[in-house]
């Protein structure tokens, strides 16, 4: 996983669920989804246990990379708006998970 991809966690009770990479390194990724997990405190989670769904692009990724503050309202309206565009492009059904 690198940073600022987007990632479905796969085993936990947060399974299902879409997060962004925040921080990452060989083993364990640091995930946070500006609501349950936030930027302040991810979840630290192993890479295996998360599917690469996409990549961030645009100011919040540039955020992530220079390292500089990313709220949490930045972060929950990316991820809503991927939801979002992913249903209507039919590539998930049920996007409530």
């Amino acid at each position: 996983m690198n940073l600022a991809d987007i990632v479905i966690s796969l085993n936990g009770r947060d399974a299902g669920k879409r997060f962004i990479v925040v921080m990452t390194d060989a083993e364990y990724s640091l995930i946070a989804d500006g609501k349950g997990r936030r930027f302040e405190s991810p979840k630290r989670k192993k890479s295996k246990h998360l599917r690469l769904e996409g990549q961030v692009d645009g100011l919040l990724a540039e955020k992530l990379q220079k390292g500089e503050k990313v709220t949490n309202n930045e972060i929950r309206r990316f991820l809503a708006g991927y939801a979002a565009n992913e249903c209507s492009e039919g590539g998930m059904q049920d996007a409530k998970r």
